[in-house]
């Protein structure tokens, strides 16, 4: 029997988004004692951005941002510079985190001089989701998490919430309309559904 999460050789494993607000609420309960990841997650799963692009970010950066405020991000896949603007929960959790912390980067390493890589994030959101799975009692099933667990995350709660898929695909810096809605793990089923639930 084929395991999604142990594919063949070559083959790619599909992450998922958090698509149950249990969970999430739930993780932020976890990461509170914890003010630097729940700083990675909550801003992971609010600013869209790549997991190389977040990991990244220097403290200097975000510590004199306001609501509304605009970082600057020049992101290292499209080497093009990206707008994003910093809503409620993103800078309540950086007066949290930064109210005990300076250092260079905005998310170091526990072993010190750099900041964390993608590797350890993708391996603290799986551990997050699964600890969240058993505590809510929800199955987590085939669903696989990783670093860009946060970022589709992102994409999966705007789209719930009506953002139309042309303005997804520009934020999420796709080359079009159907990667994202794969990249989404929207199911054709949900397209169809669409159609059927609609009557004009």
């Amino acid at each position: 029997m084929n395991n999604p999460n142990h594919p063949k050789k070559g083959s790619q494993i599909f992450v998922y988004p958090l698509i149950s607000k249990r969970l999430i609420k739930r993780i932020k309960q976890d990461l509170s004692e914890s003010p630097r990841d729940l700083c990675l997650f909550i801003m992971g799963i609010n600013m869209a951005l790549r997991a190389s692009d977040l990991l990244s970010l220097k403290t200097e950066q975000v510590k004199h941002l306001s609501v509304g405020d605009v970082l600057r991000v020049h992101e290292r896949k499209s080497k093009k510079l990206r707008n994003i603007t910093i809503n409620k929960s993103v800078r309540e959790i950086l007066n949290i985190w930064l109210d005990g912390y300076d250092g260079e980067w905005l998310f170091p390493s526990q072993r010190g001089g750099n900041h964390l890589t993608v590797i350890s994030l993708s391996k603290m959101v799986k551990h997050w989701c699964t600890v969240a799975h058993v505590a809510t009692g929800i199955p987590q099933g085939v669903n696989n998490y990783g670093s860009h667990t946060l970022r589709k995350t992102f994409g999966y709660w705007q789209r719930m919430a009506g953002v139309p898929l042309p303005i997804l695909t520009d934020i999420l810096k796709h080359s079009n309309q159907a990667t994202t809605l794969i990249y989404l793990g929207i199911q054709p089923q949900e397209i169809e559904d669409v159609y059927l639930g609609t009557c004009l």
